[in-house]
Order: structure tokens, then C-alpha cells, then sequence
């Protein structure tokens, strides 16, 4: 399984991967757009996905995807 987050980290939007910063400075609409082309990729190559987007009020949402059924 592969982790993906979007949360807002010392001001800025930041994208996570397995709990490791890729990218910082990014609007939220861009982050979030980023993690969910990290996490197609990954879903194609058959993994299962969980993805964290945190909302503007700290809220965090949560999707599980992905995988290949045995």
C-alpha cells in the first residue's frame, strides 16, 4: 500500500508519499491534483492507494483505492 497526503505544512500546501514531503509552495487545488495523478499511477500498476486530503479547517478526508483482488 502507498500513502498519499495533501496538508498544509508551515503555511504552505505540501504533498506527502509514504509520510516524505515531494513537493511544497503549492496551492491546495494543485496539490491535491498532484496526489491524484500520483495515486492513478499507482493504481495502475495494480497498489492499493490511501489518500489524505486536509481541508481548509483542518479536517481530513480519506479514500482507500486501488489494489488487486486476490
Amino acid at each position: 500500500m502507498v500513502q498519499y497526503a495533501v496538508t498544509l505544512k508551515d503555511g504552505d500546501w505540501t504533498v506527502f508519499s509514504d509520510g516524505k514531503a515531494v513537493e511544497r509552495g503549492l496551492s491546495r487545488s494543485a496539490a491535491i491534483q498532484m496526489a491524484k495523478d500520483m495515486a492513478f499511477i499507482a493504481e495502475e500498476r495494480g497498489e492499493t492507494v490511501e489518500l489524505l486530503i486536509q481541508g481548509y479547517y483542518g479536517d481530513l478526508s480519506r479514500r482507500l483505492t486501488g489494489g488487486v483482488e486476490d
